[in-house]
């Protein structure tokens, strides 16, 4: 698989996959109760489980009495179950992680960590980058997007699954890594990485021709929001008229965080609807003090726009509160929870509701269309254009010189 740089489909972000968003456990506690509300009922149910469980049963007891090798692990079979039964649902979002993966996943989305500095994807069956943080090793060596991980250490990886491989990355500031990668689908390319501490990026901004303010907002996390308000701010306090706001491979992040950042523009609006197996959906409105309902705002976008950044753009497009420039959004509708097992045994990951737009458009697999469609080229990558955000600025100067 190669992913050019103008068709990045993102799926995770390095270290960085987050939970949508927080659900009460009293509510999934209140549905099972009222399935288990009649005895004779749930006695039927626990009988149907234990004949579904035998064959499981008797695998289990074949695997301790035959096996070669004793005496077996039961703790990672257990947990082999589990990831094979979370597999089984066919939702690539939907998974199983083992106690040490749960603890690194659960980074905060802000912050720091350790390692090579490279947004990734693990949704196939390799590790592929999908762009180099700035400034970081990743970026200074020269990986580049769609690079496929193949070798670490000049040990194969193509067999493990790209999370594990992505464990293998990480590592201790200062520490060597020699990465093998595969590029334009034959070449491979050794490259050897001086980990470091990672400052991750949240916003960068510019004032462009004294009046164009542009925000890149880089992932929806924690502190995204005093960031993003702060820097606003301080672009209208410089001269700016107008705001291009890029959420170009932005992979998303946290749900409140986009509800937040949205509620800057609007006011008193819906920003996404949630809807459950049942059909029954919930409105989340704007929730912080709108402060630029009316300052012109213009958003990029691309493929690699997905998660809570759809949610944002689909609030924008649909309350025609912005012009969306650039390519189809990635289509990433499904709203996950994080359920921590017991005894400390991981978690797992399910869908447990779609998301759709203010006016009920579901994107989950179609993703958003922008209104004025703009391509990126690799061409134009490597010349140091963007016609996209150049699309932006000679949509404004058209209204200053119509």
């Amino acid at each position: 698989m190669h992913i050019s740089k103008n068709k990045l489909l993102i799926i995770s972000t390095l270290c960085l996959l987050f939970s949508l968003s927080i659900f009460s456990f009293g509510l999934i506690i209140g549905r099972i109760s009222s399935n288990m509300s009649t005895p004779l009922v749930f006695q039927k149910e626990e009988n149907d489980l234990n004949s579904l469980f035998k064959p499981f049963n008797q695998a289990w007891e074949i695997v301790h009495d035959l096996y070669l090798d004793q005496p077996v692990d039961d703790i990672k079979m257990m947990q082999g179950a589990i990831r094979g039964m979370m597999d089984s649902l066919g939702d690539p979002y939907s998974s199983y992680l083992d106690p040490d993966e749960f603890k690194e996943q659960n980074y905060p989305i802000e912050g720091e960590y350790t390692g090579i500095g490279a947004w990734v994807d693990t949704s196939g069956d390799l590790l592929v980058i999908i762009s180099p943080m700035p400034n970081s090793p990743a970026e200074k060596v020269g990986l580049e997007p769609g690079d496929e991980v193949i070798k670490i250490d000049n040990q194969t990886v193509t067999d493990l699954d790209p999370t594990l491989v992505l464990k293998k990355i990480l590592g201790p500031a200062d520490t060597k890594i020699l990465i093998t990668i595969r590029r334009q689908e034959t070449e491979l390319i050794d490259f050897e990485i001086t980990r470091a501490i990672i400052a991750i990026p949240s916003v960068e901004t510019k004032l462009i021709d004294g009046q164009i303010g542009y925000i890149r907002l880089y992932t929806f996390g924690v502190n995204s929001y005093d960031e993003f308000k702060q820097a606003l701010s301080q672009l209208i306090d410089e001269g700016a008229q107008y705001i291009i706001f890029d959420l170009r491979n932005n992979t998303g992040g946290l749900v409140d965080s986009a509800i937040d950042i949205s509620s800057i523009f609007l006011e008193d609006k819906v920003i996404l609807i949630e809807e459950w197996g049942d059909g029954t959906t919930k409105q989340y409105k704007t929730i912080e003090d709108a402060i630029s309902v009316d300052i012109p705002l213009y958003v990029l976008v691309n493929e690699g726009s997905a998660s809570a950044s759809e949610i944002a753009i689909g609030a924008f497009q649909d309350h025609e509160r912005a012009v969306i420039i650039g390519k189809t959004t990635f289509g990433k509708g499904l709203i996950q929870n994080w359920i921590p097992l017991e005894g400390e045994n991981g978690a797992v990951r399910i869908s447990i509701a779609h998301w759709l737009t203010p006016n009920g458009r579901l994107i989950q697999n179609q993703g958003l269309t922008p209104d004025i469609e703009v391509d990126f080229t690799e061409e134009d990558f490597n010349a140091g254009i963007d016609p996209q955000l150049q699309s932006a600025i000679d949509k404004i100067n058209e209204i200053d010189n119509p």
